[in-house]
């Protein structure tokens, strides 16, 4: 859709050293903070982005949704797993190693969205609550332009008996088994789900599974790991900003 940018990163161009090596974006995983700085700069040129206009997370597994005009101006971001916007060239950011980052615009009304999902994020509700603040801000849900990250799929994500049917009852397509014949949740199975329920085109999926690709960080494989980042922003009014469609770093 013309305007609408997203872009993902995998692990790799970066100065961070292992365990995080290299392109960790994560600046709460005991990575250096200099060299997390570094990433993000890195990361934010590739892209055509202002280092200083990205906007971050203090994600913690919720539905909280801020919205948000330009970065934190002072001391930490506040928790939220989603952030909105209706400012053009601001990018928004979400941190994952295996959960589920959602992007989501509408430019015809210059709104644009992010939220992490997580398994406790998808039965909390952060996906309708991010679709709701968009509503809120203009946005037509029919209009709305999704992408999702790089995840662990539902062969990989094993879970015990009672959790996948904790998740299940509230999202019934999380529902999974592993290659293995295990039980298993689909965190990104119920965010599409979701989505479709709340009127927005079903995204396209993901051909990255997190824990099976070397190539991306995984928190169920490594534990001390980094982070990726997924950020969508809208072209500025003068048109400024990278191609449209997605993009890789």
């Amino acid at each position: 859709m013309s305007g609408a940018h997203f872009a993902f990163t995998d692990r790799w161009g970066g100065v961070s050293a292992a365990p995080y090596g290299e392109l960790n974006l994560g600046g709460a995983v005991g990575d250096d903070p200099g060299a997390v700085r570094t990433n993000r700069e890195l990361a934010a040129k590739a892209l055509g982005l202002d280092p200083a206009a990205v906007v971050w997370m203090n994600q913690v597994h919720g539905r909280e949704v801020a919205v948000v005009t330009g970065p934190w101006s002072t001391g930490a971001a506040p928790e939220a797993d989603a952030v909105v916007t209706t400012r053009r060239s601001l990018a928004l950011a979400v941190l994952t190693a295996d959960c589920v980052p959602v992007l989501l615009a509408d430019p015809v009304a210059s709104v644009a969205g992010a939220a992490h999902a997580g398994r406790p994020g998808l039965v909390a509700g952060v996906v309708p609550a991010v679709v709701a603040a968009m509503t809120d801000l203009g946005a037509d849900p029919a209009r709305t332009v999704v992408r999702i990250g790089p995840s662990v799929c539902g062969r990989c994500y094993e879970v015990p008996e009672r959790m996948r049917e904790e998740v299940a009852a509230v999202v019934p397509e999380a529902y999974a088994t592993t290659s293995r014949g295990t039980p298993a949740v689909d965190v990104a199975a119920g965010v599409r789900a979701q989505l479709v329920r709340l009127g927005v085109p079903e995204p396209p999926r993901s051909r990255v599974c997190t824990l099976e690709s070397d190539d991306h960080y995984s928190y169920r494989r490594e534990r001390t790991t980094g982070r990726l980042a997924s950020y969508v922003w809208l072209a500025g009014a003068d048109g400024t900003g990278a191609a449209d469609g997605e993009r890789g770093v």
